[in-house]
């Protein structure tokens, strides 16, 4: 069941790409989009995560952070992410636990692989409340970034 607009975030703490441990409660008093993708290196996941990289500098100035969300390894994100030259954390939700809690989670993806994020996009408030929530059940779709915008600007 994914999580609705008003429910408190459920709190997290994985590892960056950088090895660093990473929580919820790390950007309490800011908003924090959060970007679950299924895989690093694949078409849909490096455009979804290079528009939130080329628009960088708009969340920062809106008090807000981006963090992106899939159960690579971190080694593997750290990868993707100096190729890419994402400005924001990649975490590795590597034992699925928080994209089970969000709601953003297939049981079975393509090629008969098993436990991955869905393509999802939450923004939550600096209280910790979801203020938006979109899980797609299709991975070839991206997120609404126009909403996403919306919900920070508001």
């Amino acid at each position: 069941m994914a999580l609705q607009i008003g429910d408190q975030a459920p709190d997290f703490k994985l590892f960056s790409s950088e090895l660093k441990e990473v929580s919820l409660a790390d950007y309490q008093g800011k908003k924090l989009v959060i970007q679950f993708f299924p895989m690093a290196f694949t078409g849909v996941c490096t455009a979804q995560l290079c528009t939130m990289r080329d628009s960088f500098g708009y969340y920062e100035g809106m008090n807000a952070d981006v963090v992106g969300i899939s159960v690579d390894s971190p080694f593997t994100l750290a990868k993707f992410k100096e190729d890419q030259a994402y400005q924001f954390p990649l975490l590795s939700d590597f034992n699925k636990e928080v994209s089970k809690a969000f709601g953003a989670f297939y049981e079975n993806f393509v090629f008969n692989l098993k436990g991955v994020s869905k393509r999802a996009a939450f923004v939550i408030d600096e209280e910790g409340k979801i203020i938006h929530a979109e899980v797609l059940e299709d991975a070839g779709n991206m997120p609404d970034f126009d909403a996403i915008k919306k919900v920070i600007e508001a």
